[in-house]
Formats: C-alpha cells, sequence, structure tokens
C-alpha cells in the first residue's frame, strides 16, 4: 500500500498518541521539575513526531530524510531515559511508564527500520 502523507506511517502515528499521555504524566511532577525534567520530556515527546513529518518532507532526499529521521528516533530514545529516569526519582510508578517506555522503544525500533530500508517504501508524490 502506498504512502501517500506521513500521517500513513505508523511510526508517526504510534509518536503522536504520546504527546497528550506524556504532558498529562508531567502535570504531577514535582514543581522543581517544572523548568528541567518537564521542560525536557516535553520537547522530546514533540520532536519523535516532529521529525518524523520533517524528515518525509525530504524523501526525494534520502540523506536529508534519514538525517531527520536520526534525530526523531534519538528523541524516542530520550523519551525511555526521561521516562526510566522519572521511575527512579520516584515521579512515576514504574507500571505507569512501562506501557510509555514500550512504545517509545517500538517508535524507535520503526524508525530504524525506516532508516534501513527507505528504499524499498512505496512512497507516493501528493502532487
Amino acid at each position: 500500500m502506498p504512502i501517500k502523507s506521513y500521517r500513513d506511517l505508523e511510526t508517526y502515528q504510534r509518536a503522536r498518541q504520546l504527546v497528550v499521555p506524556i504532558y498529562q504524566l508531567i502535570e504531577s511532577f514535582p514543581a522543581s521539575e517544572r523548568y528541567d525534567l518537564c521542560d525536557q520530556m516535553r520537547r522530546a515527546c514533540k520532536s519523535v513526531a516532529a521529525n518524523i513529518v520533517e524528515g518525509y518532507s525530504h524523501k526525494d532526499t534520502p540523506a536529508k530524510a534519514k538525517s531527520f529521521w536520526r534525530i526523531s528516533m534519538g528523541s524516542a530514545n530520550e523519551m525511555v531515559e526521561h521516562l526510566e529516569q522519572s521511575v527512579a526519582l520516584k515521579y512515576v510508578p514504574a507500571e505507569t511508564a512501562q506501557p510509555l517506555i514500550d512504545e517509545y522503544t517500538i517508535v524507535a525500533k520503526q524508525l530504524n527500520k525506516l532508516i534501513q530500508n527507505w528504499h524499498t517504501i512505496t512512497l507516493t508524490s501528493n502532487f
């Protein structure tokens, strides 16, 4: 099935669905983390989806597309680390964080596959 838009990429759909739960989760963090961990988590969770979109917009320039998708994968891995730190700091119970960690891990793996196999994916132009 051709991919006509970044919205057709499962990894984008997953990344986008994680933004709201992360924002809801960090509402319960201590005020002392508002401009540190919370800010980093807000930026990283949005970066995952945003860089998938930007990479897709450069699909005709593979090196550029891959660069944005690598940034996105880095942000997904960063979110795993932030969530694990949140558990270690006892801001979040492990059973609350684990499903989010699992989803970000899947997103990172999907991005890795997208980077490795971009040339075999059927992309169509919207022009």
